[in-house]
């Protein structure tokens, strides 16, 4: 932080603030970066307002973000207050939609990115140890069978046809979640069917049948009814879990108890399987889908890690800096401050625009390339400080042993049709890729 006066920048121009911040700007990700691109050279932190949302300053460089990340007391979550700010940028009408179902609350769900710390810390504690590395050391093989078995049931050996994203990348995050979860392999369906809701709020795409269609508060709506549908799937769960505990992810959710020996209330168990069940699902899917797509369009590139299979961990790196599939988390500010030179007064938020600070050229040499030697990668597509995301080492395991699995088989691979990316302005990706995949036997 510094103390500086405010210094004087170009004001954001209206098309830049709609690309960003409204969902149907990242329908095109050309666009979308380029409007990153503007901010990042001309108005690095720059407040704006676009009409249907509150005003919010866009943090597009890498430094800033982690400035902001690393303070949660300054730079709130809203989980004090969980009536005064969302972390997930939604339009007016529908937080005014989600007031009126929460009694004045904005904290739909009982998950760590809804908290601040201290209750962030114990609530993000129930299932730290499960993720570290070494723990998950031990899921390897159980995560390489379930890549082949997904490699198996969608491919052949010779030409595949096939649309990269529905086709293949989506179900295989999906099935090792779930197995870890200890969740039948018959209810996957259903649960795709709710991610897909979740994430797919503002594309018309995604948009679920028992939702209107253009209303102001459609998004909320959609995003609340798929949460009570995951409720009443979990509950079950949570319900089975702590009669018969086993030796899963789930048990060890579902029976986490408080200081005072009593079980979490349910709401912060389900909390956990939402968030897992979907963030830890389509982002390692977006990332899966979006890495290979650089392959296709860079051939050599393939060549260079089938004959140098070492290369596979920074190939992780690089696709997770180039898809950045969490694209944004907002902040308040609890008190004024300054950052960048610019005053932030109490109560402003701040969107933190990670696509952008992945494509910092202050901290990416040649960053809109996409290169597999990137060393080092300071890359920050799961986050930076306490709300770093808890599954990264999950999904990188996930992402280089389902690489390790198909590409040494992997002739040749091709784009053959147009791509489309999902409308959405928080987590997302490809919605579809069409390409002709041939592999080896």
């Amino acid at each position: 932080m510094t103390t500086a006066e405010a210094i004087q920048v170009p004001a954001v121009p209206d098309d830049i603030a709609r690309q960003i911040v409204l969902p149907e700007g990242h329908r095109d990700d050309v666009p979308l970066f380029a409007a990153y691109r503007w901010l990042r050279e001309n108005n690095p932190l720059g407040r704006v307002e676009v009409e249907g949302y509150d005003p919010v300053w866009l943090v597009s460089k890498h430094a800033d973000v982690m400035e902001i990340e690393r303070q949660p007391d300054l730079f709130t979550s809203g989980g004090a207050d969980p009536g005064s700010h969302n972390p997930i940028l939604q339009n007016q009408a529908g937080d005014a939609f989600t007031r009126s179902l929460l009694g004045g609350s904005l904290r739909v769900l009982d998950a760590v990115t809804y908290l601040d710390p201290p209750e962030h810390t114990a609530v993000r504690g129930i299932a730290t140890d499960w993720f570290r590395p070494a723990n998950l050391k031990k899921w390897e093989d159980t995560i390489r069978g379930l890549a082949r078995e997904a490699i198996g049931k969608s491919l052949h050996s010779g030409a595949n046809d096939l649309d990269l994203v529905g086709d293949f990348a989506l179900g295989f995050p999906l099935h090792v979640v779930m197995s870890l979860f200890g969740v039948p392999e018959s209810d996957e369906p259903r649960m795709m069917a709710l991610t897909q809701d979740f994430f797919g709020t503002a594309d018309p795409d995604a948009r679920r049948a028992d939702v209107e269609e253009l209303t102001p508060e459609a998004a909320a709506r959609q995003w609340k009814a798929a949460i009570d549908d995951f409720y009443a799937y979990f509950d079950v769960l949570v319900e089975d879990r702590r009669k018969s505990p086993r030796d899963d992810l789930a048990t060890i959710i579902a029976c986490a108890k408080q200081e005072n020996g009593e079980y979490y209330p349910k709401t912060f168990a389900y909390g956990w399987f939402v968030a897992i069940a979907t963030a830890g699902h389509d982002t390692t899917s977006s990332t899966l889908s979006g890495t290979i797509e650089q392959l296709a369009l860079h051939p050599e590139l393939l060549t260079k890690v089938q004959q140098n299979p070492q290369l596979l961990p920074d190939l992780v790196n690089e696709g997770l800096r180039w898809s950045s599939p969490v694209k944004q988390f907002t902040r308040r500010a609890t008190r004024d401050c300054t950052l960048r030179g610019r005053r932030i007064s109490e109560g402003d938020r701040l969107m933190l625009l990670y696509q952008s600070a992945n494509r910092d050229a202050d901290v990416f040499d040649d960053p809109d390339t996409f290169r597999i030697e990137r060393r080092p990668n300071r890359h920050i597509a799961f986050g930076y400080g306490p709300h770093m995301c808890i599954g990264q080492h999950l999904s990188k395991l996930e992402l280089r042993v389902m690489l390790e699995e198909l590409l040494p088989r992997i002739r040749s691979v091709e784009i053959t049709g147009e791509r489309r990316v999902v409308q959405t302005n928080f987590v997302g990706g490809l919605r579809k890729l069409p390409v002709r995949l041939e592999l080896s036997s």
